[in-house]
């Protein structure tokens, strides 16, 4: 494994008698390994607690504080629980006493006088260990950091093609309005469409990027008429698939607190998705319930349905891509975005499908904001 940090590896020795201490540290002592050494149990406490220990090796006969006890109190810490224990012992192979000692946390025992040999291949399996550890460690930071910055870049590159490409869109409308034959029209509209297409990836790729770097997608609570955005919402897809079938029913109270260009978001986010994956010649239906006090739920249905082994996944970004692969697909980040905007709203996005039942969408969307302002 090529080394990525080169941390020396802690080991703690604790023994009572100097000259044990010095012989154990005469037989481990060498570039990769750090000896950190203690005469009590108190003292090996107060080392534990400043150093992070790959391996304590522990004399069973102190005073004041045996071996048995210290490794209790090692156990007893969430610091120091998991830090492996050998006990060196000079006492005889008493079956009572080694029950004891395993039962306390050690991994093993050395009894004296110590074989060099045996010690240094104990130690030498924890120091490896150790030094495995710090090297993940080291790696997944390392990712990390990587993965922080390809998101900034994202979110920067975003950011600034939303200039050229509102130039695209308005160099497409004028080249539409002052065409005057049916081929550059045509071409314009055409170009037209790419660049809102386009749009729509950008803002998801900066949702995206909002996410993962600030914790969430901001919201802004102001005073909606969910049915008045609904129906809006709904006209404009209906302009832009003349073809399909979008029914609306809204009942109950709609208006209260909520961002309103969030939630057209999810409206065209999901009526695009039925649109997109269901039935082509089915109907895809909105229903807005605004029956209950302190929620209003938007449900959209259409008439396909998922696979089974996809439905836990439709809210994970990128998923819905391993399934439906076309060139206009998109990013496939709209169903994570939708579920994103009901989280940041203090709600919540499910779906259900299945053979005997149209793909129900259902977002719920609480009166009560998270900063607990009524609606």
């Amino acid at each position: 494994m090529s080394r990525g940090v080169d941390l020396p590896v802690k080991i703690l020795l604790v023994d009572d008698l100097p000259e044990n201490l010095l012989a154990l540290a005469a037989l481990l002592r060498r570039d990769e390994i750090e000896l950190l050494e203690a005469r009590s149990g108190s003292e090996a406490l107060e080392l534990l607690l400043a150093h992070p220990v790959a391996l304590a090796l522990v004399d069973v006969q102190m005073p004041d504080m045996d071996g048995f006890e210290l490794a209790e109190l090692m156990r007893g810490s969430e610091r120091t629980r998991s830090i492996p224990i050998i006990f060196v012992t000079a006492g005889a192979h008493d079956e009572r006493r080694i029950f004891q000692g395993y039962e306390t946390g050690a991994v093993d025992f050395l009894f004296k006088p110590i074989d060099p040999h045996i010690l240094r291949s104990k130690v030498d399996v924890f120091v490896e260990l150790a030094q495995q550890r710090q090297q993940l460690a080291h790696e997944l930071r390392e990712k990390t950091e990587t993965l922080r910055l390809q998101e900034m870049f994202t979110a920067m590159l975003g950011h600034d093609l939303r200039g050229p490409l509102s130039a695209i869109v308005m160099g497409s409308i004028l080249l539409e309005k002052k065409a005057t034959d049916d081929t550059t029209r045509r071409s314009a509209a055409r170009t037209l469409a790419s660049a809102k297409a386009m749009s729509h990836m950008i803002a998801d790729m900066l949702d995206l990027a909002r996410v993962r770097l600030a914790g969430g997608i901001p919201i802004r609570h102001e005073a909606v008429d969910l049915g008045a955005l609904l129906r809006h919402a709904i006209e404009e897809q209906r302009a832009a698939f003349p073809d399909r079938r979008i029914e609306l029913r809204a009942t109950g109270q709609l208006e209260g607190q909520w961002d309103g260009s969030r939630v057209t978001q999810v409206v065209s986010n999901l009526v695009g998705n039925a649109i997109q994956h269901g039935d082509a010649d089915g109907t895809v239906d909105c229903e807005l319930d605004g029956s209950q006090e302190d929620a209003v739920t938007l449900s959209v249905s259409n008439g396909g349905r998922i696979p089974d082994d996809l439905l836990p996944h439709v809210f994970d970004p990128f998923r819905s891509r391993e399934t439906h692969r076309t060139r206009n697909d998109g990013l496939g980040l709209g169903l994570y975005i939708v579920d994103q905007i009901a989280r940041a709203h203090g709600g919540s996005a499910t779906v259900a499908s299945g053979d005997d039942r149209p793909t129900t969408f259902r977002v719920v969307l609480p009166r009560r904001s998270r900063d607990g302002v009524a609606a």
